[in-house]
Order: structure tokens, then sequence, then C-alpha cells
């Protein structure tokens, strides 16, 4: 059976900002789906995150300060929990989908050191990148690749009013993962190490060529290519 058949987890965070260093994880999910047997189960979080949640981040997610401070958990007991129910899915064998994964694991990464939980996961997780995958089977595709476009293109479902929530966006990534596998065989034809092997080449070369393309405009346009996990300073 091939690895789109198997089960598998998929995952998002919603957070205060882009700033891998500085912002905090507001929302987050984690997934447990059986393909063959049409069953998932999703575990989800909501995080006062200890800072203000600019009003751009609140026009994603939705989520507001006040919101997250009356209702959502402290980060403190949050984190280090997310942490490590990503690190029992790796345990447990299962390939975890996360859609660009760089920022995701990132940022969680970032949060788990904040709060010096002892928790490390990189080495055992297996990513399904399905932002990598679109892109080395379709490379010169032209348009947007956020999530909600290219589950669009591949009539995944991700309902508009749900899109930038965790659970819907991680839902989302692992049908447009099985897609993928279902629609290009040189994917399935590798088993999980090999795939995730292959997308950190993927990775680095596809931000090599993007890096390329914007120094005709900024000579000094540096994109990083580490996946999934850039290298914590």
């Amino acid at each position: 059976m091939t690895w789109h058949l198997r089960p598998m987890a998929a995952f998002d965070i919603e957070s205060t900002g882009l700033d891998l260093d500085n912002d905090r994880i507001v929302t987050a999910a984690l997934w447990r789906i059986d393909p063959a047997n049409r069953t998932k189960d999703v575990t989800t979080w909501l995080i006062d995150p200890d800072i203000e949640i600019p009003q751009a981040a609140t026009d994603i997610h939705g989520i507001t300060t006040e919101h997250a401070r009356a209702h959502g958990r402290p980060a403190c007991e949050a984190v280090p929990e997310i942490g490590e129910a990503l690190e029992k899915a790796a345990v447990d064998g299962l390939p975890v989908v996360i859609y660009n994964a760089p920022y995701d694991l990132g940022l969680l990464a970032a949060e788990l050191e904040r709060h010096q939980t002892g928790v490390s996961f990189s080495g055992l997780l297996r990513i399904i990148d399905p932002f990598v995958l679109d892109k080395q089977v379709d490379t010169y595709r032209r348009g947007s690749r956020k999530l909600v476009d290219v589950c669009a293109h591949h009539g995944v479902r991700l309902d508009a009013e749900q899109a930038h929530g965790a659970a819907a966006d991680a839902l989302a990534a692992a049908r447009l993962a099985w897609k993928l596998g279902a629609l290009h065989s040189e994917l399935t034809e590798m088993n999980i190490d090999d795939l995730h092997t292959a997308q950190i080449g993927w990775k680095a070369a596809q931000s090599a060529s993007f890096q390329e393309y914007l120094r005709r405009k900024e000579p000094e346009a540096v994109v990083n290519g580490s996946w999934p996990l850039a290298p914590r300073p």
C-alpha cells in the first residue's frame, strides 16, 4: 500500500505573525487520519500567546487578543502539549502533512525552546509537504501557491469561511497530499523515507530558482531553502 493510502497525521498552526523568533502560536490542530478506513480525529488548541494579537493576524484567523485571553490556555501548558502530541505521532510512525512545513515547524520549535520543554522531534518526523510536492510536479504553473488556491486548483475541499482555521487548513492539506499522491505515481513510487529525503532536495532547488528570479531586481535577495526545519541559531 502506497503512503497516500496509509495512516497519516496533519498539522497546522495560526499565529500572531510571520516572525519565527518573536511571534507566537494562537491556535493549532493535529489530525490523525486513516484514508483506507475513512476515519479521522483531531486535537485542537487555543492559546493565550502572552502578547497582543495584531489586527492583521486577527483578520486572517479571526482570533482577537481578548478572545484568546478569555478562552485560551496558557502557552506554558499548551505549547509543550503540542510538541508532545507531534512527537507521539512521529513515534507511532505516522508521516505528518504540513503545508509549507518550515513555517509551522519553525515557529513551534521556537516556542518549544522559549518554554524550555526539552521536546525534540526533528529527527523522528517524516513530513509530507504539499507545497513542495505541488511545485515539484507542476513547476511552471502560474498563479498563487497559497493553500486555498492550490486546493481550488486541484478540486480539494476547503470551505472559504473555514480557511485559515488550523483544523480546516490541516485537513485540507492532508486531502491535498492524498490528491497529489493519487494523481502522480512518481510521488507514490517512493516510500515515506525516500519522499522525505527527496523533498529536502526539491525545496532547495525551488528556493534557489526563486532566489535567482528575485535577484534580477534585487541583487542581494536571499531565499532560505532549508526544509522541513531551518537550523536554530
